[in-house]
């Protein structure tokens, strides 16, 4: 591996270190509130679907990039201090929120409406009907979508560097410019990225094989 030594490796292992956590975090807080946006955008108010509707828009209209700089240094502006740990993290939940808000919504209008009416028929309320009977049916068809963002949120935690948030790709940029050998370190940032993202994808990709296995 060239001159990589165990310091570097270390270092790039702090990086990969904060680029699990920050996918986990935007991951889990994007669910969170995708979940709600999912929710809003299938209910029966229309402000709520017109405001979720151009919240979405915004963030699958724009790129990830800039979404990051306007969080980071448009609170800078606001004479308020930010740690870049909190800007990427804010930037990708509300990034991820968005994009999984989108594809549960799609799986929950993807059910049969008669499940629906069938509820309501039966004087199920809204929780119930929604945590018993359509969730449960629309998260599972969105499986292989949802783990296929995840691995597009993996990749794309590459990107916070560019606020100055050490993360894998950001730690092999400095090791590189430390030692001058650019080709072996980006080398082995991609090698790491492959291993932890190829295993999502094969899963992704058998749970879509299996759900359509038992739609037919």
């Amino acid at each position: 591996m060239g001159n990589i030594q165990i310091p570097q490796l270390l270092f790039l292992m702090e990086g990969l270190k904060w680029t699990v956590i920050l996918t986990l975090v935007s991951f889990v807080g994007g669910g969170v509130f995708g979940l709600l946006v999912a929710l809003a955008r299938t209910s029966d108010f229309k402000a709520l679907r017109y405001v979720t509707s151009a919240y979405i828009a915004i963030f699958q209209g724009t790129p990830l990039l800039m979404q990051l700089f306007v969080v980071y240094y448009g609170v800078g502006l606001l004479q308020i201090s930010v740690d870049p740990w909190m800007a990427v993290a804010a930037a990708y939940t509300a990034h991820a929120s968005a994009f999984l808000g989108e594809i549960w919504r799609g799986s929950i209008q993807a059910l049969p409406k008669g499940q629906s009416e069938a509820a309501r028929a039966l004087g199920i309320h809204y929780y119930s009907r929604m945590r018993d009977v359509i969730l449960p049916q629309a998260l599972k068809i969105s499986m292989p979508a949802t783990v296929g963002f995840l691995v597009q949120l993996l990749k794309g935690t590459s990107l916070a560097s560019i606020v100055g948030f050490i993360e894998l790709s950001r730690a092999g940029n400095v090791i590189s410019n430390q030692i001058f050998e650019p080709l072996p370190v980006y080398g082995l940032v991609g090698i790491i990225y492959f291993l932890m993202c190829w295993p999502l994808s094969i899963f992704g990709s058998r749970l879509e094989t299996r759900l359509a296995a038992g739609v037919r």
